[in-house]
């Protein structure tokens, strides 16, 4: 893929959600580090796979980037528009079109009082993009892109299979004409037969339209397959960003050789590979260890792991790593 301008912008994004007493409701003075300083770039047309353990921040990381939550710092910006860490609630509304996302239930994130043509529709009505009468077309048109029957726009979510439900997030995703569509685990919920689908099916509108997708999600194959460039998160931050081959074929940091260590392969004759097994538990975000946040269980950590902490820095053309091995 050409090198080209990046169309979306992160850089030191934060989110801290402060600890408040069940009872009173009242802050504590500590804060959950949801997201602590993370920084990437997306071309157009791209994919950027996320990956990581759960509760390491990609789905806060995805909201922020919609709007759907308010950075405690950093920057963002898409395209030419302004910092939108920085814009309130209304003077988002323009950009809401440029950003779309695909949420991971595709049950719950329908609304099941509505048609699915009305779910569909109501963006266009919101963002003013087609009459009442040009509405039920231009849903249909998009039903026939996601691989729907236009005919089954008068039913209701229920009425649905799960890869089916999921095809019409897709389609309610589409209906602005969006230029980032950040895809939160769109098919973890789904049998592997309709994943396969699913994926082709953001390829080929991908092609369609040259939207660019933040893919987050667990499966590391899935992964592999749709992305271009794959980030890894732990504990709130970025450990390593490069392109997807390089990266599946010689992890640099520690954590990503033992992410990429724990996906089965198939060994012919059963013979057993090293396998990397990480000592304790993921530490409080609330209280994140000094130096290195993963220090407390990397197999390689060193003297000053503890106490120094790494930055994000480019060890070969597009390779970025946070690691004291690599300074």
């Amino acid at each position: 893929m050409p090198e080209s301008p990046a169309l979306l912008r992160v850089r030191d994004l934060r989110k801290h959600f402060p600890v408040r007493s069940w009872f009173s409701r009242r802050s504590q003075g500590r804060f959950v580090r949801a997201v602590d300083g993370v920084s990437f770039d997306i071309a157009a047309g791209e994919t950027l796979g996320l990956v990581g353990e759960s509760g390491c921040g990609k789905t806060t990381t995805g909201r922020m980037i919609l709007g759907l939550e308010t950075p405690t710092s950093g920057e963002l910006r898409l395209g030419d528009s302004p910092d939108l860490a920085r814009l309130s609630r209304r003077d988002w509304f323009p950009y809401r079109r440029r950003v779309q996302m695909i949420f991971q239930d595709p049950y719950s994130s329908l609304n099941p009082r509505m048609t699915v043509g009305a779910i569909v529709g109501e963006a266009l009505s919101v963002h003013r993009l087609a009459s009442r009468r040009d509405r039920r077309d231009r849903v249909a048109d998009l039903f026939r892109q996601v691989g729907l029957d236009p005919d089954t726009m008068d039913r209701f979510p229920h009425e649905f299979s799960g890869g089916q439900r999921q095809r019409v997030g897709i389609a309610r995703a589409l209906a602005v004409q969006p230029e980032v569509i950040v895809a939160d685990e769109p098919v973890s919920a789904l049998d592997v037969s309709i994943q396969a689908q699913i994926i082709n099916l953001l390829q080929d509108l991908q092609r369609q339209h040259g939207v660019s997708f933040l893919f987050i999600a667990h499966d590391l194959a899935v992964v592999g397959h749709i992305s271009r460039r794959v980030a890894v998160m732990y504990l709130g931050r970025i450990v390593e960003l490069g392109p997807r081959q390089d990266l599946f074929e010689s992890p640099r940091h520690p954590y990503t050789l033992a992410l990429m260590n724990a996906v089965p392969k198939p060994r012919p004759g059963g013979q057993k590979g090293n396998r990397i097994v990480l000592e304790g538990d993921i530490p409080s975000p609330i209280d994140p260890p000094p130096g290195c946040p993963f220090h407390p269980r990397c197999p390689k950590r060193f003297e000053g792991c503890d106490r120094i902490e790494p930055r994000l820095r480019e060890i070969a053309p597009d390779r970025f790593v946070s690691c004291r091995l690599y300074d």
